[in-house]
């Protein structure tokens, strides 16, 4: 497949920054070309962008063949390339849909921002953050492909692994095996939550839980329901079963109904997230003075309150803002804002950058980010948004 491109700009997208603050550790980006890339559904997907279009490829594994020759036959020789039909080809929904780029992003910021002071100070600098529409099971065990998901093709020396299914997760030899791999007491966690989804429940039971209004690719959208202090009935509903699962607490069941199963008002409470709670929005004081259930409750009842059903949304802009990989980008934004100050006050954005980054998953142990190479076009659009944002009148 060749290189196609879809209109979306920096503002509404941006890779560097959606594919980095701890959504999803599997893209891979090459140091060369800019090119991010994942086995996705059956397929390496890779994705670049400028400043106006979003560029995608997909690269099926030389066996795939998605329909079936013409009648007649051609004389012409078959190629690899000829292996991919355009009719069968839904890379472009899988891009639209995993990347969830139905949303007007700068509808929704402009929205959180005359909510919240402290989001329209800090979000102008990281646009283009959006919430990426994992597949459940993805969201929950994330990690494993090298070693148990299928190989789609290699791409240079590397080799790309698609998502492993419940059941080949939920074999007798699987949990010895996890520990030699250096997964320690995870092992048992990971094998057992493979052993109840893949035998203990429908095979359609993680999908079940799923937000209607963000249903898998292919399916209709349907009606989720009435907003709540505490969420939808349905993302209550998914919560509650998630932590069923073992090793599952409230935070990982979060990032599942924020991440895979598409509920917006989900906020995965973490340290990171819990720091924020205590700079900007007076927590940590009298019965909320440490992170009990009571407050990590308050915490997302408190998100909800101010963004509604998108709140966990907004949350991921506020704590990738507060990554320390992104650091640099932010200062650099901020030297560039005050010099194109206009009526003589910076506020710019305050950075606190002194935790750790991290995020944890059910799987995941605490990764270091890399450091970020910032796309000029991004920064360029950003500035001019954020220095508007901050004149008088």
């Amino acid at each position: 497949m060749h290189w196609r491109k879809l209109p979306v700009s920096l503002t509404e997208l941006c890779l560097d920054t959606t594919l980095r603050c701890g959504q999803s550790f599997r893209w891979r980006k090459s140091e060369d070309d800019n090119i991010w890339s994942c086995a996705l559904h059956g397929r390496i997907l890779s994705l670049r962008q400028d400043s106006n279009h979003l560029h995608y490829k997909a690269t099926f594994p030389e066996t795939r063949v998605l329909a079936p020759p013409p009648t007649p036959p051609s004389s012409a020789p078959p190629s690899h390339a000829d292996l991919i039909y355009e009719d069968d080809d839904d890379t472009e929904a899988l891009v639209y849909h995993y990347l969830n780029l139905g949303p007007n992003l700068h509808q929704l910021y402009e929205q959180w921002s005359s909510a919240d002071a402290n989001f329209n100070r800090r979000a102008p600098m990281f646009t283009g953050v959006r919430i990426l529409r994992q597949d459940a099971w993805e969201a929950l065990m994330e990690k494993l492909c090298t070693h148990y998901g299928p190989l789609i093709r290699h791409v240079g020396s590397k080799p790309y692994h698609d998502m492993p299914s419940p059941s080949a997760l939920a074999k007798p030899a699987v949990e010895a095996h996890l520990r030699q791999l250096g997964f320690g007491y995870r092992a048992k966690y990971l094998y057992r939550t493979a052993v109840i989804v893949s035998q203990e429940h429908d095979k359609s039971w993680l999908d079940s839980l799923r937000n209607p209004e963000s249903p898998v690719l292919g399916t209709k959208i349907a009606y989720a329901g009435d907003m709540l202090p505490g969420g939808r009935p349905g993302y209550r509903k998914a919560h509650e079963e998630l932590l069923a699962l073992q090793g599952v607490g409230p935070k990982v069941a979060d990032c599942v109904c924020l991440m895979g199963l598409g509920w917006g008002e989900a906020v995965p409470v973490d340290t990171h997230v819990w720091q924020i709670a205590q700079r900007d929005y007076k927590f940590g004081r009298g019965k909320h003075s440490s992170l009990t259930k009571a407050t990590y409750d308050a915490v997302g009842d408190k998100f909800r309150s101010l963004w509604g059903k998108e709140a966990g949304w907004a949350h991921s802009v506020l704590f990738t803002a507060d990554l320390r990989v992104f650091s640099e980008r932010l200062s650099a934004k901020i030297e560039l804002s005050e010099v194109k100050e206009e009526d003589g006050e910076v506020r710019g954005v305050q950075a606190n950058m002194q935790v750790e980054a991290g995020v944890l998953t059910p799987v995941s142990v605490k990764r270091e980010y890399e450091e970020v190479k910032p796309v000029m076009g991004a920064k360029e659009v950003t500035v001019k948004r954020s220095v508007k944002t901050r004149r008088k009148g």
